[in-house]
């Protein structure tokens, strides 16, 4: 799913961390955050890594969701917004249900970087021409 708007509470920080891609070196913060229906793991990429702060009460549009090792995580990036909303519009911490969404098999979104084109076959020497 992508373009996702939603409101939550930044309930646990987890760490900020570096990771290996095809892509290169990028820069990565892992949350807990919720809302009245339970938690997710919310990976926060690039300049936004460490962008929240345990306790933080955030409307974050533009996000997507994935599948990584079983679980659910809502992915925020450099084409997602964050924006600090009152406290009383979410639940406190203790009232957010610690239920967290499981998936099936792994989801990732086609990468939007580069591609290599597929090998060309047929053309040139070999069946059906000729040699000159």
């Amino acid at each position: 799913m992508e373009n996702i708007d939603i409101d939550v509470r930044v309930i646990q920080k987890l760490g900020v961390r570096t990771i290996n891609t095809k892509a290169g070196v990028r820069t990565l913060g892992e949350y807990i955050v919720g809302d009245e229906s339970g938690r997710v793991k919310l990976v926060a990429w690039g300049s936004k890594a460490a962008a929240l702060a345990e306790g933080d009460t955030v409307a974050i549009k533009n996000a997507w969701v994935t599948a990584f090792r079983g679980e659910v995580q809502l992915n925020i990036g450099k084409n997602s917004t964050i924006d600090r909303i009152p406290e009383e519009s979410l639940p406190e911490t203790d009232s957010i249900p610690e239920t967290m969404p499981k998936a099936e098999g792994e989801y990732r979104p086609p990468s939007r970087g580069f591609q290599p084109r597929s090998r060309r076959t047929g053309g040139g020497r070999g069946r059906g021409r000729r040699s000159w």
